[in-house]
Order: structure tokens, then C-alpha cells, then sequence
């Protein structure tokens, strides 16, 4: 018999009934019956109860321990009674009738409990990580997460893609988020960076001649943490591709998510493929937001027009001064109380904005201060402009148009989370295309990019050349899910002098492009191909997979939101020794 075991957990059945069996596992929890102890044993497979009498020398081995002491247990497999039978257990027809038991490690008191589901503080949860992923919820997940790398692997590789890895340590760049810096012994005074993403990497591999890349890659960002955004790390499904438009892009990588998602949506509706296309402008209109939940009916309409010269002057010079009014449907809400709408206006005031109007309408009558104002008719062609039903109400947000669609696009998710319409049963994916090259920065006082600098423009070098900037648009595209941004991705600049042109609209001269990006524009003049990717989150899928809120709840040894690793100390100081190697000196106070 073997020293520990010579089944997990997770495996006895009724067929193994009168066969000597060892096991060892974790106490999970202990149930005293007064002249029999049932334990759960637990290990990383599943759970199998362990049975013992007072009379046995097991018992009294058993009955000192804490739960979470690691014991090996050897004893005889023997079914349960039809009543004490568990359906909800793989191993629910048998116990194991304790014979000997050996601990191998006794548990101090625990700092938080395994068993059940309460909820612990987050500082607890991260200082002793390795306690909370003994529990099943979070255990599931990492388990979740490791198979939807290897799933992602298999279908990148199906699709003939081929795997390479990219360098841990390179050059800080002038673009995108805060570097993590690492100091060079052997060259005082100078620095890595550890890589934001494998941007450049990538491409120069298909500058390289390799066809089809991808990696599951690790990406380092000196970020804030958010719900779904990690501090510090994170890993992303990085894939490049050569000789191909964004439609060959998007044909690569639909298959891949729809298929990871279905194999893992356990019942859940996964959205077929090809996903929707939705331009930036209109997304920002119909919806408010480049990342919608299409899960939410819901859309947005500009209603300016109707308050034209209208008798609600508020309104009407809001619209004349180049303002605009969206309008949000509120459907069914005939039944509701005045109290729902001034809940949603005092929402958007605590959310930052001036106020939410509203206006209620219940079989074809509408009521509150804007009816009041606009008059029935004009609310019957906004109505109808809308595609009401004689029972819907209607919110409305007005201001600058960049304000009024945040608003709008806020108090879309509201309401239909308010009035339950988001189905949690549904995976929606869609793309979003046709994003702006460029911005005007009010702060700079200039035209920026708006974006990703290395995209292609639609149209090319002529669009550089005769359009207003603010109106090209870029070969840049995001998928989403259930309103998640999962990537950006895009179909790259590969030529010099379209990279040259965009760069200087931008404000950029070329020997600024030259020192800050030396190695790509230097390979491109020596024969890049026309190449795109993209690259989605690992962990945000995961995240949606497993349905948690947080992606804290789907990485093995993740941060807190202030970037400190509670259970390994870190950051923390190092000794006077390894600074001089590296000749650096601290400073102390604000930078």
C-alpha cells in the first residue's frame, strides 16, 4: 500500500465497498455523535466523510486535532446507510471506517475558517492566501483558470498558431501606463523596464517571418487597482498575425473565445459567431459606453431635435448652445412610484452630474416636470421616436456631448439592473470598430492620438494627408463581453512614412519617433509585412466564467488595491548591500 494514499479524495464509490483503502487529505470539519466522529477529509479533488467509534484508537487521534491538520487516514471503505447517504457528494454512498491515523502536519488555530461561506475581510483573505484558496469557491476558480489556459493553448494551436515567449526584461517606453523598473548591476545608472505588454515583440517576430504568434503572456503595469484590473500583473492571450486585414483577425480569434466560452459556460448562452460590429460613435451614442453589455435591451436615442424652440426652456437652450439630450427608456415602469425616478436623478447627483430628468408615463399619459413642460404631444413624439410602449418611461441626460453620454450610458446599466432586464445567462460578445485616430487634448491644447499610436489609419497615408485629423479613423478595434473590454487590438502602422505622418500630426518630430521607438521603425525599414492582433485579458475572462465580481477572486496571489502582497511582505526594504550593488541611493520623502 502506498505511504499515503491509494486513493484522492474525490474517488471511492459504491463499488469500492470492502476494500482496505488510505487516504490523506486535510480536516475539513468534524461532527461529534457522541460515540462516533465523522470527519470530512478534503484534499484538492473532492471530500470523503472518515467514521470513527470512541473505542478506536483512531478516534482519539482524530478528536485532538484542529480542522485544516493534515493526517493520512487508513481504514475500510463501507457503504452508508440509504438515510445517511449524500447525493450532493461523489463519494456520498461510502465512508471510510478509520483504522489508523497518522497526522503528518497539526493545524494551530486558524486565523479564518475553510469550511463554509462566509465572507472575511480582504486584508485576511490576502495575508493568509493560502488558507482562502483551500476553500471551495476560490479553489474552483484557480482550477477554472488553468483550464481555460490549456483550453486557449489547444484552440490557438488548432487554429496554427505557434507559441513563442518574449522578454521578461527590456526597455522602458514613453507610451501607456507607469514602467516597473528593475536597476542594472553591470551598467550603473540605467534601467529595465519589465515589459506593459509583448507590443513590440510581437511585431518584430512578424517582421521576423513568423506567421502566426501568440503566447499566454505576462504584463506588468504600475496601475491603480479596479474591479476588473489587477495592480502590478496580469496576463493576457497575446496574438499577432501577418499578411491580414481586421475581418482575417477577427475570423482567427471568434472561434477560440466562443469556443473556450461555451466549453465553460455551464449552461450559460454563449452569443455565435461572427459578433456584432458596432462603430465607436455609435456605441457612444446608443449605448454610452465603447464596452456595452448587450445583455441590457436597452438603447439610447438623441432626442435634441425635439427640444428645439420647445416649451421646456431649459432644454431648448441647452440644445441652442450646442448641448445635446439623450434620452434612456425606463420599459414597464407605469406600475412604479414617483420614489424610483427621484432615486435614479439623486443617483446621478451622488454619481457626480447635475441630475437625471425623467418623465412617467402610464397608459399613454405622461407625467413629471419635463411632460409638463414639453407638453403630450411633444412627448408622444419622443415616444414614438423611441418606440415606447404606452407604459415606459423615459430618463433623460443633457450637456456636452462627451457628459451626456457617460450619464446616459451609467444610467442605462442602472436601469436595467434596477428593473432586472441584464439576463445573467447570457455571454454577449461584439467588437467595436472604427475607433478615431486622434483627440484634441483641452488640457495641451493640441491633437493627440487617441488610442494606440501604432494602428493603421483607415485610408492610409492620403487620410493623414487630406483629412481633418478628427475625422480619420483607425483599423483599431475592442472586444467585449457582458460589458467588459476583454482587449484593444488593432491592424499596425508597418510602414515608416505613414508612421512618420501620423507621429507629427501628433506632435511628434521625426527624431523623437526615431530615439523613442528605435527598434521597430528600424525594422520596418528593412521589410515588415502588413500584420494585426489583439490580445484578451486571461484574468477578466476568467472572471466572467467563474461570475465573480472582483478579479482579485480568480488569481492565485494577487495584490491589494494598494499594490502590497500582504502574505510575502512586498513591497519591502532591501539592505544598504544590495542598494550599493546597484548603485542606487534612497531618498526619502515625495518625489
Amino acid at each position: 500500500m502506498h505511504s499515503y494514499r491509494t486513493h484522492n479524495c474525490a474517488a471511492l464509490r459504491a463499488a469500492d465497498v470492502g476494500t482496505s483503502v488510505r487516504l490523506s487529505g486535510w480536516v475539513h470539519r468534524k461532527r461529534d455523535h457522541g460515540n462516533l466522529l465523522f470527519v470530512d477529509l478534503r484534499d484538492h479533488y473532492g471530500i470523503t466523510q472518515i467514521v470513527t467509534d470512541a473505542d478506536s484508537p483512531a478516534h482519539a487521534v482524530l478528536d485532538r486535532l484542529r480542522a485544516e491538520s493534515v493526517v493520512t487516514v487508513t481504514g475500510d471503505a463501507v457503504a452508508r446507510a440509504n438515510e445517511t447517504v449524500n447525493a450532493n457528494l461523489p463519494t456520498g454512498e461510502i465512508e471510510v471506517r478509520a483504522r489508523e491515523v497518522t497526522v503528518q502536519s497539526a493545524a494551530a488555530e486558524l486565523p479564518m475558517p475553510v469550511f463554509g461561506d462566509a465572507e472575511y475581510p480582504e486584508e485576511i483573505r490576502l495575508k493568509y492566501r493560502y488558507l482562502d484558496l483551500r476553500r471551495e469557491r476560490l479553489h474552483a476558480n484557480i482550477v477554472l483558470r488553468s483550464n481555460v489556459i490549456a483550453s486557449i493553448r489547444r484552440r490557438m494551436i488548432d487554429q496554427g498558431f505557434t507559441e513563442f515567449q518574449t522578454p521578461i526584461l527590456t526597455a522602458s517606453s514613453p507610451e501607456g501606463a507607469r514602467d516597473y523598473l528593475v536597476p542594472s548591476r553591470v551598467h550603473p545608472g540605467k534601467f529595465y523596464a519589465l515589459p506593459q505588454a509583448p507590443q513590440m515583440f510581437k511585431q518584430l517576430l512578424m517582421v521576423a517571418g513568423f506567421d502566426r504568434y501568440f503566447q499566454i503572456a505576462p504584463c506588468f503595469r504600475d496601475e491603480d487597482a479596479r474591479a476588473d484590473r489587477s495592480p502590478g500583473e496580469f496576463y493576457q492571450l497575446d496574438f499577432e498575425m501577418s499578411f491580414v486585414t481586421q475581418d482575417d483577425v477577427f475570423a482567427a480569434i471568434e472561434p477560440v473565445l466562443h469556443g473556450v466560452f461555451e466549453e465553460f459556460a455551464a449552461g450559460r448562452k454563449v452569443s455565435p459567431a461572427p459578433f456584432p460590429r458596432i462603430p465607436y460613435r455609435d456605441a457612444m451614442l446608443k449605448y454610452g459606453s465603447d464596452k456595452p453589455d448587450l445583455r441590457n435591451p436597452i438603447t439610447i436615442t438623441d432626442v435634441s431635435e425635439h427640444f428645439k424652440g420647445s416649451g421646456f426652456g431649459r432644454f431648448a437652450s441647452m440644445v441652442d448652445a450646442g448641448d445635446v439630450v439623450r434620452a434612456i427608456p425606463a420599459p414597464g415602469t407605469a406600475e412604479k412610484s414617483r420614489k424610483f425616478f427621484d432615486d435614479m436623478n439623486g443617483w446621478a447627483q451622488a454619481e457626480g452630474f447635475p441630475g437625471l430628468g425623467y418623465a412617467t408615463q402610464k397608459d399613454g399619459v405622461f407625467g413629471g416636470p419635463i411632460a409638463n413642460n414639453h407638453s403630450q404631444d411633444g412627448m408622444r413624439r419622443i415616444a414614438e421616436a423611441l418606440g415606447l410602449s404606452p407604459n415606459d418611461g423615459i430618463f433623460f441626460s443633457a450637456g456636452k456631448e462627451a457628459q451626456a453620454a457617460k450619464l446616459s450610458g451609467l444610467a442605462r446599466t442602472r436601469v436595467g439592473e434596477q428593473l432586472d432586464l441584464i439576463d445573467a445567462n447570457r455571454f454577449e460578445f461584439c467588437w467595436i470598430v472604427d475607433f478615431p485616430m486622434y483627440e484634441y487634448d483641452e488640457d495641451a491644447k493640441k491633437v493627440d492620438f487617441s488610442h494606440n499610436p501604432f494602428s493603421m489609419p483607415q485610408g492610409e497615408m492620403a487620410a493623414l494627408e487630406d483629412k481633418d485629423p478628427l475625422d480619420i479613423l483607425a483599423y483599431q478595434y475592442d472586444i467585449v463581453c457582458n460589458g467588459v473590454e476583454l482587449s484593444s487590438g488593432a491592424i499596425r502602422n508597418h510602414r515608416p512614412d505613414i508612421m512618420y505622418k501620423a507621429f507629427e500630426i501628433a506632435g511628434y518630430s521625426r527624431e523623437e519617433v526615431d530615439t523613442n521607438f528605435a527598434g521597430m521603425i528600424n525594422a520596418f525599414k528593412l521589410g515588415a509585412p502588413p500584420h494585426g492582433g489583439s490580445a484578451p485579458g486571461i484574468d477578466r475572462i476568467v472572471m466572467l466564467l467563474a461570475d465573480e465580481p472582483n478579479i482579485r477572486e480568480v488569481i492565485v496571489f494577487p495584490m491589494n488595491q494598494k499594490a502590497e502582497d500582504l502574505m510575502m511582505n512586498a513591497p519591502a526594504p532591501v539592505t544598504s548591500k544590495q542598494l550599493r550593488e546597484l548603485n542606487i541611493r534612497v531618498v526619502d520623502g515625495p518625489a
